[in-house]
C-alpha cells in the first residue's frame, strides 16, 4: 500500500556464536598481512640496546688503535731493519751523488748475501778516520782476498784494469801500491777520486761495518734513479 512502511523483525540466536580467535600478531600489528618481523620496528629503545651500541663503538675505536699501532711498528721495523734514507753530505761521490741528494739504503741484502765489487755502500766511519759524520758512502772496489793497485790513473783489481764509467772524465786515480785485502774486509773509494777520503786514507773496512747497499737515488725528483 503506498505510503506504508513495513518493518520485518528477525531474531538471531547469538548464544551459540563463538568469537573469532585473535592472534598475538593481529593484536599488536593487525590482520592486514604484515610480517611478524615488523614487530621489531615497534620495540622501544632500551638501556640494553644503547649499551650494545656503545660497546660496538668502543670495539671499532680499539680496532683502529690496534691497526695504527701495528702500522707504526711495521714502519719502525722497516726503517731500522730493511730500508733507510740517508743524505749525501759531501762531494766525494760526484757525479754519482751530489751534495744533499737523498738515497735509499737496503739494509737486509748483505745480511743474507755477499758484498760485490762495484756496489755503493753506506758504512760506519772507521775509528781511525776523523770526522763528525757517523756514516760514509763509497763504492766497493775490491773484496777480501783481492789485490788492488792504481798506476797511470787506472785502478787494477787482481791485475786487471777496472772499467769505471761512473767517473767524471778526465778523472784519474793517484798511484797506489798493490795491496792485498784481508778476508772479511772491503776496499772502498769515492767516485770523485781527487776529493775523497776513503780506503786510501783509512785502509780496508770490515764487512761488519757496512750498514747497507745504496739501491735508489730518491731526491731531488730530477735525479731519481738507480745508481
Amino acid at each position: 500500500m503506498p505510503g506504508t512502511l513495513r518493518l520485518t523483525t528477525y531474531r538471531a540466536d547469538i548464544g551459540s556464536v563463538t568469537p573469532p580467535a585473535i592472534s598475538v600478531t593481529e593484536l599488536f600489528v593487525g590482520s592486514d598481512g604484515a610480517s611478524p618481523d615488523a614487530e621489531a620496528d615497534l620495540r622501544p629503545v632500551t638501556g640494553r640496546s644503547l649499551a650494545g651500541t656503545a660497546t660496538r663503538r668502543r670495539q671499532k675505536v680499539l680496532e683502529w688503535v690496534v691497526i695504527l699501532a701495528v702500522g707504526l711498528c711495521v714502519a719502525v721495523v722497516v726503517r731500522t731493519s730493511v730500508l733507510q734514507a740517508f743524505y749525501i753530505p759531501s762531494e766525494s761521490m760526484v757525479p754519482t751523488f751530489e751534495i744533499n741528494d737523498r738515497v735509499v739504503v737496503d739494509k737486509i741484502s748483505y745480511r743474507v748475501g755477499d758484498v760485490h765489487r762495484g756496489s755503493i755502500v753506506v758504512f760506519e766511519r772507521p775509528t781511525r778516520s776523523a770526522g763528525a759524520i757517523k756514516d760514509l758512502v763509497k763504492r766497493v772496489i775490491a773484496v777480501g782476498g783481492d789485490t788492488v793497485e792504481a798506476r797511470n790513473g787506472v785502478v787494477y783489481v787482481n791485475d786487471s784494469a777496472v772499467s769505471e764509467p761512473y767517473l767524471r772524465a778526465p778523472a784519474s786515480t793517484q798511484n797506489l801500491a798493490k795491496t792485498t785485502i784481508p778476508n772479511h774486509f772491503l776496499w772502498v773509494m769515492g767516485d770523485n777520486r781527487m776529493n775523497s777520503a776513503d780506503s786510501r786514507v783509512f785502509g780496508p773496512i770490515p764487512v761488519g761495518s757496512v750498514v747497507g747497499r745504496v739501491m735508489l737515488r730518491a731526491w731531488p725528483p730530477t735525479r731519481v734513479g738507480f745508481p
